[in-house]
């Protein structure tokens, strides 16, 4: 696992990742019918384009993360590590850099959404130190 954390790189997004994150983002399903991956990126990447972060093995993209800050809170949005990868450190990977930019910006606390059924990934994060907030996410779509 060390050689794989030391060939893993993260990055900031780059235009040429874009087919490469929506297929990573499906491989993980990440995506449902309402989330058209190739649209949330190039929104992404009109705000904030600096806290998304894509993670490399080999200069084959596996990773990514979107970070977002409002000045209140900090999200983190389509983390993904391939299905080949997972399981190996490389999620926790990503988060610590999400987390640490976070953190230098101000930012003291960080939400995050997962779906009800995802509990390994609700798992996953619960290991980093997340925890369950006790609140509704309640949303509008807007288009």
């Amino acid at each position: 696992m060390a050689d794989l954390h030391k060939s893993f790189k993260i990055r900031p997004f780059q235009a040429e990742d874009k087919d490469d994150i929506a297929k990573l983002w499906k491989d993980c399903d990440l995506v449902v019918p309402l989330n058209d991956p190739i649209r949330d990126i190039n929104t992404k990447i009109q705000f904030q384009p600096d806290l998304f972060l894509v993670g490399e093995l080999n200069n084959k993209v596996i990773a990514s993360v979107m970070i977002g800050y409002e000045g209140h809170r900090g999200w983190i949005n389509y983390l993904a590590v391939s299905p080949l990868f997972q399981n190996n450190g490389l999620g926790k990977l990503l988060m610590n850099k999400a987390e640490d930019m976070l953190q230098e910006m101000g930012c003291l606390k960080i939400n995050l959404q997962v779906r009800e059924h995802n509990t390994q990934v609700i798992e996953f994060y619960r290991n980093l130190g997340y925890q369950d907030d006790h609140v509704i996410s309640m949303g509008k779509r807007l288009t």
